[in-house]
């Protein structure tokens, strides 16, 4: 058995129904397709599909043989867990709520949560402390419906380290949080490497392969749309820890092309992706 190499949905064609998607992904030669719900209203809008439409979905995996295991659900970015406005708390929750139900129903294992207490309001110990708990309680409901979640390593000082991610799973102490690096984040903040993944390989659930620009003094960084090999990330050592690591788990293109001017122009994107870092991989011993 190879390893599951998935695309992110944001790499497609927006315009592709669910079923061309998965066609697509397995033209391309990917396991699975890792599903967005953003904070925009169309992508949130999935957290209410009918038993009907996610019936349709699950019998498109199904036809095609191409998985939906993740869900990468960044609707928390405008409803945060650790918001201050109590209608927008009681919105992340119910968003929280729903998404788990969702996976349920579609078989998805793992649901991707941003490592924000808040993004759009100010950070206080009040923020801190409203998202840990609010976390527990959806830790309490990911459990009951046996479905992981998994904190992503963000763009964000909040957690923006595997370190930082296990101190909080530390203080939530529940079987079913994990956390989802990703290469370039983790890389952009200067982090070692080493460490980070020794520390956490224990709770590794996922991995996103991204390339960034690093954070410095004099700039913010770029957390997106930095093409593989262009960035910070030292390639050749993280493949090197991960395998030292023994990580088994799947690899995730993580790539922003949708909004390309035609299929053909997205393919050469992804496919330049691939070409950049599959030759890494079997380098490593990690195919």
């Amino acid at each position: 058995m190879t390893r599951p190499i998935g695309i992110y949905e944001k790499a497609t064609p927006k315009f592709f129904s669910w079923r061309e998607r998965l066609h697509f992904a397995k033209k391309l030669g990917f396991d699975f397709v890792e599903m967005s719900i953003d904070e925009s209203d169309d992508r949130l809008a999935r957290l209410d599909w009918s038993k009907e439409e996610r019936l349709d979905l699950v019998k498109a995996v199904y036809e095609t043989g191409v998985r939906i295991p993740t869900i990468c659900f960044s609707g928390h970015r405008r409803y945060p867990l650790g918001s201050g406005k109590p209608e927008v708390e009681a919105r992340s929750l119910e968003t929280m709520r729903k998404c788990i139900e969702l996976a349920q129903d579609l078989g998805v294992r793992v649901i991707q949560l941003a490592g924000y207490d808040v993004y759009y309001e100010e950070k206080t110990a009040q923020t801190r402390s409203r998202f840990l708990k609010n976390l527990r309680k959806a830790c309490d409901w990911a459990e009951a419906a046996q479905v992981i979640l998994a904190i992503e390593i963000m763009d964000d000082p909040f957690i923006n380290s595997i370190e930082k991610y296990l101190a909080v799973e530390k203080e939530i102490d529940s079987p079913y949080l994990f956390v989802y690096p990703d290469t370039g984040n983790v890389s952009a903040w200067h982090n070692d490497i080493y460490s980070e993944f020794f520390l956490g390989h224990r709770s590794i659930a996922a991995l996103h392969l991204k390339d960034t620009y690093a954070v410095t003094h004099e700039s913010k960084g770029q957390f997106r749309d930095v093409a593989f090999g262009a960035g910070c990330v030292n390639w050749e050592e993280m493949f090197a820890v991960l395998k030292d690591i023994n990580y088994q788990g799947p690899f995730l293109l993580e790539m922003w092309s949708e909004n390309c001017e035609t299929v053909e122009e997205t393919e050469k994107a992804i496919k330049a992706a691939q070409d950049f870092l599959y030759p890494l991989i079997e380098k490593a011993g990690l195919k």
